[in-house]
């Protein structure tokens, strides 16, 4: 498996672009390509090189700390089912749980543009509070920066988060075996489409909301019902197909998941549809994918299942010894399709 690992490093995507496009953003080939060419390439270390949602610091002491860094700019600030105060404190909790951490403090940072509404700005902090004190973590520090009108679109917001992983936790792709089982906590791409349809641009009407909530309690839930667990993701930018992805090629296996196992919901699918996107690759803000056990499975599904959010928790797929770092989608036709990474940005701006 090693050597697999390895195989796979020495063949990350190239960056050959010039100058960054929106495509560097989106979580897929060229993200990856980017933050290698540049960012790793420059700060490269032990603790950065995993590329996980967050970085897993060992403390003298024994204990072990999970932080992850997280910058939200969505347009439009507010859309159904949420808005950029409750996605910024989801998103880095969320990033914090699903590496094994419970989540304990966030710092923010905001960006406001000259001219922005105080009023608004408000309704951000309030937001930002209220999911803070439901998910239990405490926004400790922060900073605020103005730049000239025009220099920025109103408002960015970047967080920092800190948790502590409990004794004995350890999640890691490396841990990944053939057999093993892969779970989605719930349905597809509500966020990304929530977002897009708020826009107004689409000429489309459909009652889809943003899935946007901290899935610490799912984890918490499922690691007491199946101990074994291997490796969790919240499915974000890329969505669902573009993080199996980052598995395959992270543990070295490959991953075939079951098309009509993929739970998603009749709108989305029609909105998805009408736009020509794979709900695969639209971006979630509440849901998780994990990979278990196999006889842990049945425990893992009703541990998800007995909360809200994991109501329509489904198992999707499996861990095969071949095709390596590859996921294969099995079709309602008894056939089989090559989901790869994101290619291009086809919903800019939706976290």
């Amino acid at each position: 498996m090693i050597e697999r690992i390895e195989s796979f490093r020495r063949r990350r995507p190239r960056l050959l672009e010039e100058r960054v496009t929106l495509a560097h953003g989106a979580g897929g080939k060229a993200s990856a390509a980017l933050v290698d060419a540049v960012f790793v390439e420059a700060f490269r270390n032990p603790l950065l090189e995993p590329l996980c949602d967050g970085a897993v610091i060992d403390l003298p002491g024994g204990e072990r700390l999970v932080i992850s860094t997280d910058s939200f700019v969505v347009q439009p600030r507010t859309f159904p089912g949420g808005s950029i105060g409750q996605l910024a404190v989801h998103g880095t909790a969320n990033d914090l749980a699903v590496s094994g951490a419970v989540p304990q403090w966030i710092s923010a940072a905001f960006v406001l543009e000259e001219g922005f509404p105080i009023a608004e700005l408000k309704q951000i902090a309030a937001d930002m509070a209220a999911a803070a004190a439901e998910t239990g973590v405490q926004i400790v520090t922060g900073d605020t920066k103005v730049v000239p009108k025009g220099a920025a679109d109103g408002v960015f917001v970047t967080t920092t988060g800190v948790g502590v992983i409990p004794a004995g936790r350890d999640l890691s792709a490396r841990s990944v075996r053939p057999g093993d089982k892969v779970l989605l906590s719930g349905s597809m791409g509500d966020h990304g489409m929530a977002v897009m349809l708020a826009r107004g641009d689409l000429a489309i009407e459909a009652d889809i909301r943003s899935d946007t909530a901290s899935v610490s309690p799912l984890v918490e839930s499922l690691l007491a019902a199946a101990p074994s667990t291997r490796w969790l993701r919240d499915a974000t930018r890329g969505g669902v197909g573009t993080v199996c992805n980052e598995l395959a090629q992270a543990c070295g296996l490959g991953v075939l998941l079951d098309e009509e196992k993929l739970p998603v919901r009749p709108m989305v699918a029609g909105a998805c549809e009408l736009l020509g996107i794979d709900p695969l690759y639209v971006a979630n803000e509440g849901k998780i994918v994990a990979v278990v056990a196999a006889e842990e499975t049945e425990a893992a599904i009703a541990a998800l299942r007995s909360h809200p959010l994991g109501a329509d928790a489904a198992e999707v797929g499996e861990i095969l010894e071949e095709p390596a770092q590859t996921v294969v989608v099995r079709t309602g036709f008894g056939g089989t399709r090559i989901v790869d990474m994101l290619v291009g940005d086809p919903l800019p701006r939706i976290c």
